[in-house]
């Protein structure tokens, strides 16, 4: 089918210039429909790097933004969030969602392909398909250049100039022994120490430059000194690109590589321990010390693990890699995106700030419980009782001596407290650039790492605002699907040169559950048919449908060929219908194997 015209709120990377499909003609376009809260579309990001330089001007990537989060609709947001994640092609403003329902997308992230001649040939939801997507490009390039279609050349690229300042877009901050503070300097790829008054810089680990060692490190916390003394590093930092942690020597200023093999996690979910070298890791966020040992916000795949820097292993610690929001056992739990962490003060309770969920949780005793929050598509600026309170999308928590907590409520600007004692949140301080995490000092200094401004603000004691606020849902349309028995089909094509791997038992598995659950009277459970039966309670009139899919594929024809293992994660909101239809497509891997003659 042709491709729907490129039209969008507005453009970023091209110079201010509107660009349509015309503009892009005899190029192959790779469109990443994405939002800049997702973790998983921040992977693809870097997947597509290596295409973009391997094909050069025979391909063109264009990113549409497609919001979930109010914030996230800002201009100037999203502006900041092109430069902080080095996203270097045009990207289109989709704030209205019109391209989203144009190319009829149902996830974050999706990525659709359109060859030299503006047809759309092929479309694929989430994560992994960076091998896929070379097959396939491959296999345009040559059918093109060969037929006269494909044309080379510059593309519409404009890069933004080159930004100034100590910081740019720092993530998470601590205090050290002498009082100094060290921040991750997210989008200067290094670690930085800074003087107490957070102005003054003392020293940089690392390049500055991406990959060198960091790649937008994000959490860092202190080791116990006899532990520290044993592991010969002080401080632990979330590389959060490179999916690995590492260790920083204050003494020395030497920076080791500690745990993550560097891939990201492909794998199933068990509980075992791993050498931590070897172990795949998915975006670590933030790093806390509890219970003896480093937990980590493994933002990529919803879960928290630990890390033993002493015998030098990992695991997974809480969470089944569903993304929703459940409580209960650690090991059984749902999250989505765990962003933050910080120890109360008697050491007793782990405090997380889950930023799909908006809610801000926390673990004792070895269950998770929701202090505030509702679910992935609830979110605003609501102060007052925790049933009833909300945030957006928060990064960053603190726990309190009076058993409170400080929450950074990023996308709300905002900085919040919520006090068990009483079950209230209340607004601390607002109108603040994008907080991603708050710290209090020794001397009970408030200071919020204020990421979108570039700075460290220290915060006036006593400060509080009462704040009304508003409730916000994602706008995201909604599947009307009847109620009754209704077939869920997810769509799953090998990519050009890989079939299906069935030496180690099925390579298919299905996982389906609800929120709230009573939304699914049949259906519910894991299989290894990407195809199923559910039914669909008539009493309930919405909800979402969690779905995880995932396929296991192998290279064809190859003497070592390599395994590869698709997934992906839909939340996907139901609206019962009862003109609606009975069945539910989605679309793991839609790709044409024949490089897509089909044009309709």
């Amino acid at each position: 089918m042709r491709a729907p015209e490129l039209k969008g709120r507005g453009w970023l990377n091209t110079g201010g210039k509107a660009l349509t499909l015309a503009d892009l003609r005899g190029k192959i376009l790779v469109l990443d429909f994405w939002t800049f809260c997702c973790i998983n579309c921040l992977h693809v990001l870097d997947e597509l790097r290596p295409l973009e330089e391997k094909y050069g001007d025979a391909l063109g990537v264009i990113g549409v933004h497609s919001p979930k989060f109010e914030h996230e609709r800002d201009p100037q947001a999203l502006a900041a969030a092109v430069e902080r994640y080095g996203v270097h092609h045009p990207v289109v403003d989709d704030g209205d969602m019109h391209l989203w329902q144009q190319y009829a997308a149902k996830a974050w992230p999706t990525l659709a392909v359109v060859d030299p001649e503006g047809y759309l040939v092929s479309s694929m939801a989430g994560e992994g398909h960076a091998e896929g997507l070379s097959r396939l490009i491959g296999e345009l390039i040559t059918k093109h250049e060969a037929s006269g279609t494909l044309h080379r050349g510059d593309g519409p690229y404009v890069p933004p100039p080159a930004p100034e300042g100590l910081l740019r877009f720092p993530g998470k901050v601590i205090e050290l022994p002498t009082g100094n503070l060290l921040v991750s300097d997210s989008a200067r790829h290094s670690v930085v120490e800074l003087s107490a008054d957070g102005e003054t810089l003392v020293r940089r680990f690392g390049s500055g430059t991406r990959g060198e060692p960091f790649s937008e490190p994000q959490g860092l916390t202190l080791l116990p000194p006899a532990v520290a003394s044993t592991a010969g590093y002080d401080v632990v930092v979330a590389d959060t690109v490179h999916h690995q942690l590492r260790g920083i020597n204050l003494t020395t200023g030497e920076i080791t590589l500690v745990a993550g093999s560097g891939r990201p996690w492909r794998s199933t979910v068990d509980d075992h321990a791993h050498d931590a070298l070897a172990a795949d890791l998915s975006s670590p966020w933030d790093v806390a010390w509890f219970e003896d040992k480093i937990v980590i916000a493994m933002a990529g795949i919803h879960q928290l693990w630990w890390f033993d820097p002493i015998k030098r292993t990992v695991g997974v610690w809480a969470g089944t890699t569903v993304e929703a929001l459940r409580d209960g056992p650690i090991p059984d739990v749902w999250m989505a995106q765990p962003s933050g962490l910080s120890v109360s003060a008697d050491q007793k309770r782990l405090w997380i700030a889950d930023s799909e969920t908006s809610a801000v949780r926390y673990v004792e005793a070895g269950v998770m419980h929701t202090a505030v929050g509702q679910g992935l598509f609830d979110f605003g600026h609501v102060d007052g009782p925790a049933a009833e309170a909300l945030f957006q999308h928060p990064l960053g928590v603190t726990a309190l001596a009076d058993g409170s907590v400080l929450v950074a409520d990023t996308y709300n600007g905002a900085v919040r407290r919520f006090d068990p004692a009483s079950g209230e949140v209340s607004t601390v301080d607002s109108g603040l650039a994008e907080p991603s995490d708050v710290l209090v000092t020794g001397d009970g200094t408030v200071i919020v790492v204020e990421s979108a401004a570039h700075r460290l603000t220290r915060l006036a004691p006593g400060v509080v605002k009462t704040v009304t606020g508003e409730r916000h849902r994602t706008e995201r349309p909604p599947s009307h699907l009847a109620p009754g028995e209704v077939t869920l089909d997810v769509i799953f094509t090998p990519a050009p040169g890989q079939k299906l791997d069935s030496q180690f038992g099925s390579p298919l598995r299905l996982t389906v559950s609800a929120s709230p659950a009573e939304l699914l009277l049949e259906g519910e459970g894991v299989t290894t048919d990407l195809s199923r039966r559910l039914v669909l309670n008539p009493d309930v009139p919405k909800g979402v449908l969690q779905v995880v899919a995932q396929a296991a594929t192998c290279d064809v024809d190859a003497e070592f060929g390599a395994c590869h293992l698709t997934r992906q994660d839909w939340g996907v909101p139901i609206v019962i219908d009862r003109e609606g239809p009975q069945r539910l497509p989605l679309i793991l891997r839609g790709i044409d194997e024949t490089g897509s003659d089909q044009k309709d």
